[in-house]
């Protein structure tokens, strides 16, 4: 390994970090087009990927924990449902050609951007529910939550995602969750999701070690940085940095799937 692609990873692990914490959401959507821009496989980023976000996402929610955030039956009860569905993403990911997977990929970033902008509308009907005294939550929650632990497993398995950029809306949507609850316990969810999906690819050969510790670590100090000082940045920033690195990536994975 090139000491600069390692450097590269650090980086890239930081920022993965950063988004970790801040957004609820795993970081794979950064480290999965490093990883393939440094010339590993669209099966390997996804899998390398899915043991960065192990270490990153452990590191988040255990700040949060000790910060009394974490609601452990809140967590359980999505987390369930993710560890089969992470396995039947792995399945999915060893059967579709690498040009596939990046196609893939690179639609969940553009969904990724409309579901960022719809989360913030939800924000707002929320608010104006709480001044109306009503809080919504639709259908049966048992059902809403295999739905939502259900689908970010399959996404962590697939695509080397935590699954937060789909869980959180959902969570909010389907179980009437704020936006801080549903956040934090996306973030615990996803520990156990990479976890899930980590070991199913390693089971397939996929699974690039140093790599993904580079990647992990990075991010694990990104998560700390999030969880702290993030918070005092205005949403507009946060906002316009997340979509225009997203499109850009996008874009990228576009590119790489046309060459494949």
């Amino acid at each position: 390994m090139i000491p600069t692609n390692l450097l590269i990873l650090g980086i890239g692990g930081l920022v993965s970090g950063i988004l970790a914490g801040f957004l609820g959401i795993g970081g794979g959507t950064v480290m999965v087009p490093i990883l393939v821009a440094l010339g590993y496989q669209p099966i390997q980023g996804v899998a390398t990927s899915a043991l960065a976000i192990t270490i990153i996402a452990t590191s988040g929610t255990l700040q949060n924990w000790r910060m009394g955030y974490i609601k452990p039956l809140r967590v359980l009860l999505l987390a369930l449902p993710a560890l089969f569905t992470a396995q039947v993403g792995v399945y999915l990911a060893e059967q579709f050609s690498p040009t596939m997977l990046l196609l893939g990929f690179g639609l969940l970033m553009l969904v990724s951007i409309y579901l960022f902008e719809f989360r913030k509308r939800i924000i707002t009907k929320q608010k104006d529910d709480q001044n109306n005294g009503e809080k919504q939550q639709l259908g049966n929650p048992t059902i809403a939550r295999i739905i939502t632990g259900g689908t970010g497993g399959l996404l962590a398995g697939l695509f080397g995602v935590g699954g937060g950029v789909i869980m959180v809306p959902l969570q909010m949507i389907l179980l009437g969750e704020p936006i801080k609850a549903a956040i934090q316990t996306s973030l615990g969810v996803i520990v156990v999701t990479s976890i899930s999906a980590s070991l199913g690819h390693y089971l397939n050969g996929n699974v690039v070690f140093v790599e993904g510790l580079f990647l992990g670590f990075g991010g694990l100090i990104g998560a700390q940085i999030s969880t702290r000082f993030l918070p005092k940045l205005p949403s507009s920033v946060v906002s316009f940095a997340f979509r225009s690195l997203l499109i850009i990536l996008a874009i990228y994975t576009f590119w790489k799937a046309w060459q494949i």
